[in-house]
């Protein structure tokens, strides 16, 4: 059987209602929504404020007392009874002739337990042109250092332009002001 498609109806157009119009657009209830939920939390807030964290105390550490004795230092006493130290803008009395002069000079580069060590400044100093020797002092009752010293100077200028030449190597010198030995 065969059928005619043709003699078959249409669906009439269907009418739009009035009141469809006049509806709200979606995004505008989103919109207003946004902006009542903002307001209320903003009224939340201002009543109920946040305070901020308080910082959490850190235990305090336990302070124990350290009853272990201060190591006592005699090597100080020692080197002020036998020397002292100079200051920068004092000069060397160069009227008196060097025989008359009853102080010396020197620059003390380095002290070290070991011969050894002082040996090995002493070999690096020379390379540098400077005259310079090792000492033996006795601290205590059997305790020997080695000082590394360069001089002594006659004057200021010698003074000054070893010494210079020393920083300019990046060795600290101690600038010594002692009795003259014969």
């Amino acid at each position: 059987m065969s059928r005619d498609f043709a003699k078959k109806g249409r669906a009439p157009a269907r009418r739009t209602s009035s009141s469809s119009t006049s509806a709200t657009p979606p995004w505008l209830w989103f919109v207003a929504g946004l902006v009542l939920g903002a307001f209320t939390a903003s009224l939340y807030f201002i009543k109920n404020p946040v305070a901020a964290p308080a910082p959490k105390e850190e235990p305090k550490p336990k302070v124990t007392e350290n009853k272990t004795p201060k190591p006592r230092f005699d090597f100080y006493k020692l080197l002020q009874e036998s020397e002292t130290i100079v200051p920068a803008s004092e000069t060397i009395n160069e009227e008196k002739p060097a025989q008359e002069q009853t102080t010396e000079y020197i620059l003390q580069v380095g002290s070290f337990p070991r011969a050894e060590d002082a040996d090995k400044l002493r070999a690096q100093l020379i390379l540098l042109n400077l005259d310079a020797n090792i000492e033996k002092v006795e601290i205590r009752k059997g305790e020997v250092w080695h000082r590394v010293v360069v001089g002594p100077f006659n004057n200021q200028n010698e003074l000054t332009s070893a010494r210079s030449q020393l920083v300019k190597n990046e060795y600290n010198a101690l600038v010594l002001k002692r009795a003259k030995t014969k």
